[in-house]
């Protein structure tokens, strides 16, 4: 009876499996349906090239959120590569960690990207964390600029490839004759550097409007399925193939330093040690913060110090030298809403609880002041008594001071 019924199912499934294995048939990375592709190369790669080719070795890091994290077409990319220059040792550094977005990024890059050495290629992704994390188009700027600018400060031979990549949102705004804000911002960027970019995400709407393949059936997700993956990895390398097509200068060339679009970008952002901080009172120093409730949490923020308050009134302040300061933070269940003041001024209030704070402990970005005056301040950070009404509590668990 039992083999009679999955039979049954079968076979009832069996038009369903023909036409999602007909959508799949309809893909082939070649042919583009509107007869473009979605790169553009701009000043290219050659400096990667060159190295990888005269000198046999190559560092490339990939950087960005959680589909850079656990995503397979980094390892297909590497995959390519390695096959591209096979006398060439790399050195690949996943610098992905999910939720995160440019603002983030911005200020971790010393730590996580140029703390490794000279980088030679570096393939950078935000569009979707942007989207979804950052309500304000200006902090998409600021945040990938801030990124670029700092790389093209400390490491001018560096090349840098900027991704955009699909979500539900961007698909709706492209159908409905509007471009991304996230996607909009980093292309000020990657034109005004340079940066050759690939947008995927206008490749994977127009793939889907041309019956190539489905969201539901094929695409799956904002973290793509394996066939997603794959799909994005054929377009970086057709960008790749086309950018080292093109013929070598005779040197080595810097890339440019243009005027930054946005003088307040995070381009000198940088960790600040919470050790720094002075307790007022209520805050704690803890070596290795774990949630007691069990929920989910993001690696680098678990197991590792953390300044926590969990009552209303907890205060601490901290001194800097910049233009803008902030907080690297968790933002779980019980997560507050905190007040701040920059030089005596009024205190304004920032509500840390997110949409997805029920189940996560969130690594989460706060920009308190940004507008400065160059020069010395101190921050000063409390917990407010009110709080957004989901949330289980009042806490504030600090891992990084945000400094620009």
């Amino acid at each position: 009876m039992k083999r009679l019924h999955t039979a049954l199912i079968a076979l009832l499934l069996a038009p369903f499996a023909a036409l999602v294995a007909a959508d799949r048939a309809a893909y082939d990375p070649n042919v583009l349906p509107k007869g473009h592709d979605y790169f553009e190369l701009r000043d290219g790669l050659a400096n990667s090239r060159r190295t990888f080719e005269r000198t046999h070795a190559g560092r490339v890091v990939f950087f960005g959120g959680s589909i850079t994290a656990g995503g397979a077409w980094r390892q297909h990319t590497c995959d390519y590569l390695t096959k591209k220059f096979p006398g060439t040792k790399f050195a690949f550094i996943n610098a992905g960690i999910g939720s995160l977005g440019s603002v983030p990024h911005a200020f971790r890059l010393e730590r996580d990207v140029l703390s490794h050495g000279p980088v030679d290629l570096l393939f950078l992704e935000a569009a979707v964390n942007d989207t979804s994390n950052t309500a304000d188009p200006a902090h998409m700027l600021r945040g990938i600029e801030g990124v670029v600018r700092h790389v093209r400060i400390a490491s001018p031979l560096t090349d840098i490839v900027q991704l955009h990549f699909v979500m539900p949102e961007h698909m709706a705004n492209y159908n409905g004759g509007a471009v991304p804000a996230s996607i909009a911002q980093h292309e000020k960027v990657a034109v005004a550097y340079g940066n050759p970019s690939l947008n995927l995400s206008r490749e994977v709407t127009d793939r889907i409007n041309a019956g190539q393949f489905t969201w539901d059936h094929d695409f799956k997700n904002l973290h793509p399925s394996p066939f997603g993956h794959q799909l994005y990895a054929h377009s970086v390398a057709r960008l790749l193939n086309a950018a080292f097509a093109t013929p070598l200068a005779a040197a080595e060339k810097p890339h440019p330093l243009p005027p930054p679009i946005d003088p307040a970008s995070y381009f000198r952002g940088r960790f600040g040690d919470i050790r720094d901080a002075r307790n007022i009172r209520g805050f704690t120093l803890e070596k290795t913060w774990r949630p007691a409730d069990k929920k989910g949490t993001r690696a680098g923020f678990v197991d590792v110090p953390a300044l926590v308050g969990t009552e209303p009134g907890a205060e601490f302040e901290f001194s800097f030298e910049g233009t803008g300061c902030g907080l690297f933070i968790t933002a779980g269940p019980d997560a507050g809403r905190l007040e701040f003041s920059v030089d005596g001024a009024p205190y304004r209030s920032i509500e840390t609880y997110t949409r997805w704070s029920h189940s996560l402990h969130l690594p989460w970005a706060v920009i308190l002041d940004e507008n400065l005056q160059p020069g010395r301040h101190v921050a000063k950070v409390r917990i407010a008594r009110d709080h957004d009404a989901k949330a289980h509590g009042t806490a504030l668990r600090v891992f990084h001071l945000l400094l620009n």
